[in-house]
Order: C-alpha cells, then sequence, then structure tokens
C-alpha cells in the first residue's frame, strides 16, 4: 500500500482511446480513467508512472502538493 504521504498526481483523458492498441486502452483502464475529460487522482507509484508513460500522448498529468 501507498504511505499516507506519496506524492498524488491528477490525470486526465484528453484523447480518445478509440482506435488505439489494446495495450493503451488497458493502461488507460488500469488508471481508472473511463471516458474523455474524466479526471483521477492517483498515486505516484512506479507502476503508475509506467502506465501514464505509455499513454502520456493521451493524458495531461498535474502534480499535487
Amino acid at each position: 500500500m501507498a504511505s499516507e504521504n506519496a506524492k498524488q498526481l491528477k490525470i486526465k483523458l484528453i484523447k480518445s482511446t478509440a482506435g488505439r492498441l489494446e495495450r493503451h486502452r488497458a493502461c488507460v483502464r488500469g488508471l481508472g480513467l473511463r471516458r474523455m475529460h474524466h479526471s483521477v487522482t492517483v498515486a505516484a507509484t512506479p507502476e503508475n508512472l509506467g502506465m501514464i508513460n505509455k499513454v502520456s500522448y493521451l493524458l495531461a498529468v498535474e502534480e499535487l502538493s
């Protein structure tokens, strides 16, 4: 489990997953994003950062303090 003082990231899906690779769609779903312009807050763990890096062309990422 992530510690309470782990960095948090706010991510927003700004481009559609239609026509994208299945692996990329799986990363978007794994991050908890369901539809366009949907935002979620996730912990900055290595697993989440890897998924964000893979589909960064679909996302807007903001670091929360």
